[in-house]
Formats: structure tokens, C-alpha cells, sequence
């Protein structure tokens, strides 16, 4: 009942006194349009109270929208106004005294910013004091350990430079000493290498003879080894050439057969690239025939929402344009 009074509401006449019901929007075209027969009716409507309704649209999925009927508050109903509070105005004297006391918090929080910086300044002295008594009394203490140190090390350094001296003279008397008998060593290995040198001479001399008597026996056994290998080498270059012609032959006849199956293998390659190219073509047709109708479809798709949507924001704008003219007709009847 509340739905169909909505309906109703909504549907009808704007005017509020012909309170003909307007058709919906599928069966206005086909209906004809007729005059009104007599003069229309201008006198000024009777003080009814109306339901005042609100469209609010709302995208609820995915292409698809929904709309909310709001009912509106009554008409005649007022609103409660608010009293206002009266406005409190300070005087002279309370103005006086919080300046006054504005002034005693501003020297107050000015004496104790001033007692802090005070309290800092001296704690950054006592540090400063402090830390210039550690660094004199690190340097004392530094300088007299260094002076320790330099004391010591020149103690030191004579001590070891004495004892190299004392080391460098023991070493000087050794090396005078090995000197004088390498010297001597040395004459004694001369007279004997000298006699080595004189007997090694002679055994070379006989080596040389016995040496040349085994070269000339060699170049004669080389001499029958090579007239034996020269008959063998004829016979293996008899039986290679023999080989390397029936070699060739089966090369021949192996390269035959291989260029006999490539051509096979590439009239077959041929055939399946022929087969296959035909039907990637054939898919490629297909796909872009079907992308072509689902493309098509879904323009269609989106055209029928379009126009719902279009259609739906006029109705929209003329119940919100009919509901701004009705507020200002009753604007003026309530006045």
C-alpha cells in the first residue's frame, strides 16, 4: 500500500488540481496526445498535504544501478528553534585584572627561563674548569713519562752501540782468519783440479777413438736396416693406396645416400610447413572472426547501458525538476 502511494505520488500531476496520473514511460508513445476540452483550471489549489518523496541512485553491481524512495519529514511541522544565550559583556576592571595577571605570569615564566639559563651556564663553567685541570694534569703526566722514556732509551742505545763494536772486532778477527785458510784451501783445490784437468784429457782421447770405432760399426747396421725397411715401406704404400681407393669409393657412396635422405627430410619439412601454415592460418581466421563478434557484442553491450543510464538520469532530472517547482508552489501557499 505504502509502495503503490508512493507511486502515485510521484507519478501524478504536478499541478495539484487536474490530479490526472501520469502514464509510465513504456506506453507514452503509443497512447495519442488529446487536447483538453474547456479552460484549464487556474484557481489557486486548497492547503493539502502532500508526500514529498527523494530519489537517490545508488550503483549496487557490476552494469547494473538501483534507486531508494526516501520519505521527507511532514510539511507542517515546524522545526524548533534554539534560543540564543545572551551575549556577556566584560567590564573595564575584570579586563584590568587579567591583563594584570597575564603580566605576572609573562615576568614569572621570564625569571624562571632566566634561573635555568643561569643554572646551565654555570654547570658549562664547571665542566670547561674541570676538564682544563684533567687536560694540564695529562700533559704533566705525559711529559714526565716521555722524559722517563727518552732517558731510558739514550741509556739503551749506548749500551747496544758498545756491544756492536765489540761484536763487529770479534767478527773482523774471524773473517781475517777464514780468509788466510780459504787462501790456502784454495792453492791446494788449484794443484788438484790441474791434475784432474791432465788425467781427464788423456781418457778423452781414448774415449774419442772408441766412439768413432761404434759410429762406423752403426752407419753400417743403419745401412741394412734401411734397405730392409725401404721393401717394407713399399708393400704398406701398396697396401694404403689400396685402402685409401676403396676408402673413397665408400665416401662416394655414403655421400651419396646422405644427400638422398636430405632431400627426403626437406620434401618432408616442405609438406609439414605447407600443413602448418595452412592451419595457423585457419586458427588466425577463426580467432579474429570471434574477437571481431565478441568486440561487437560488447559495444552493443555497452550502448544498451549507456542509454538505460541516459534515460534513467532524465527521468531523475525531471522528478527533481518537479519537486523543485512543487517546494515553490507550496512556498508561497504556507506563506
Amino acid at each position: 500500500m505504502l509502495i503503490g502511494l508512493v507511486r502515485d505520488s510521484v507519478m501524478q500531476c504536478f499541478c495539484h488540481s487536474c490530479r490526472a496520473p501520469v502514464l509510465p514511460a513504456a506506453h507514452r508513445r503509443s497512447v495519442p496526445v488529446k487536447k483538453p476540452v474547456g479552460k484549464p483550471r487556474t484557481k489557486q489549489p486548497k492547503k493539502v498535504k502532500f508526500i514529498t518523496t527523494e530519489i537517490r541512485c545508488q550503483e549496487m553491481s557490476k552494469g547494473g544501478l538501483a534507486y531508494e524512495v526516501i520519505l521527507a519529514e511532514p510539511v507542517g511541522v515546524p522545526v524548533p528553534r534554539r534560543a540564543d544565550s545572551p551575549e556577556k559583556t566584560p567590564s573595564v576592571e575584570e579586563i584590568q585584572e587579567k591583563l594584570k595577571a597575564a603580566e605576572e605570569r609573562r615576568r614569572s615564566l621570564e625569571a624562571s627561563r632566566m634561573a635555568a639559563i643561569a643554572q646551565k651556564m654555570q654547570k658549562i663553567e664547571e665542566a670547561s674548569r674541570i676538564r682544563s685541570e684533567q687536560t694540564n694534569n695529562f700533559i704533566a703526566a705525559t711529559k714526565e713519562a716521555l722524559d722517563a722514556k727518552m732517558d731510558s732509551h739514550e741509556e739503551k742505545r749506548e749500551a747496544y752501540i758498545n756491544e756492536l763494536r765489540a761484536r763487529l772486532k770479534d767478527h773482523l778477527e774471524g773473517v781475517e782468519k777464514t780468509r788466510l785458510t780459504l787462501e790456502q784451501q784454495t792453492s791446494e783445490v788449484y794443484k788438484a783440479i790441474e791434475d784432474k784437468m791432465n788425467t781427464a784429457a788423456d781418457k778423452r782421447d781414448e774415449n774419442i777413438k772408441k766412439m768413432l770405432e761404434r759410429l762406423r760399426e752403426h752407419e753400417e747396421q743403419v745401412r741394412k736396416v734401411r734397405a730392409g725397411n725401404q721393401e717394407k715401406f713399399q708393400q704398406l704404400e701398396s697396401s694404403i693406396q689400396d685402402k685409401l681407393h676403396q676408402a673413397a669409393e665408400r665416401r662416394l657412396q655414403l655421400e651419396a645416400e646422405q644427400r638422398e635422405k636430405l632431400r627426403n627430410h626437406n620434401n618432408k619439412l616442405l609438406e609439414v610447413k605447407s600443413t602448418l601454415s595452412a592451419k595457423v592460418d585457419e586458427i588466425t581466421t577463426s580467432i579474429e572472426t570471434k574477437l571481431t563478434a565478441a568486440e561487437q557484442k560488447r559495444e552493443k553491450e555497452i550502448q544498451k547501458k549507456l542509454d538505460f543510464v541516459k534515460k534513467e538520469e532524465r527521468r531523475a532530472e525531471m522528478v527533481r525538476q518537479n519537486k523543485s517547482a512543487r517546494a515553490e508552489s507550496d512556498a508561497p501557499t504556507s506563506g
